[in-house]
């Protein structure tokens, strides 16, 4: 930003939704960029408050589409609540979103595993951990490993 010349809100206002027509963001997120961006911290504050009130910004729009988006790429679900806290959305918001799609996630879990190693579940000790590591490392439970496994009998 040119120091010299004078920053009215109108022109961060324009900025962030510059930045929201590409995809959703953050409260925090939209923040953060547009202070990256050189504006004036306190326009920036002012300037999203006003287009959080008008519901062009929101958190749980950006947690639904961010949730979306990783699920098609077969992350679980910690995985995901940490990049959420990461770009600074709250557990409220995250919590009810991730536990809505309870049920898929153990799916999910057999189609990464399916995808990565195959049909058959593992039988040796070594195999099974290694295939356990990975499904951690994605991001599921351990009721999820699990049952991605084979060792749900419920399910």
């Amino acid at each position: 930003m040119d120091e010299e010349s004078e920053v009215t809100i109108e022109q961060v206002r324009e900025a962030a939704i510059r930045l929201l027509a590409r995809r959703e963001h953050s409260v925090i997120e939209l923040i953060r960029k547009l202070r990256a961006k050189g504006w004036p911290e306190g326009l920036v504050h002012d300037a999203v408050e006003a287009l959080d009130g008008e519901n062009l910004v929101s958190d749980e729009r950006f947690t639904e589409a961010f949730i979306h988006g990783r699920f098609s790429r077969g992350s679980g679900p910690m995985r995901i609540e940490a990049e959420l806290h990461r770009k600074g959305v709250g557990d409220g918001v995250v919590e009810g979103l991730l536990d809505a799609r309870d049920a898929q996630w153990r799916e999910l879990a057999r189609e990464v595993r399916r995808k990565r190693f195959g049909d058959p579940p593992p039988t040796e000790y070594r195999e099974r951990a290694r295939q356990m590591r990975f499904l951690q490392g994605r991001g599921f439970t351990h009721e999820q490993i699990r049952s991605a496994l084979g060792d749900d009998e419920e399910y």
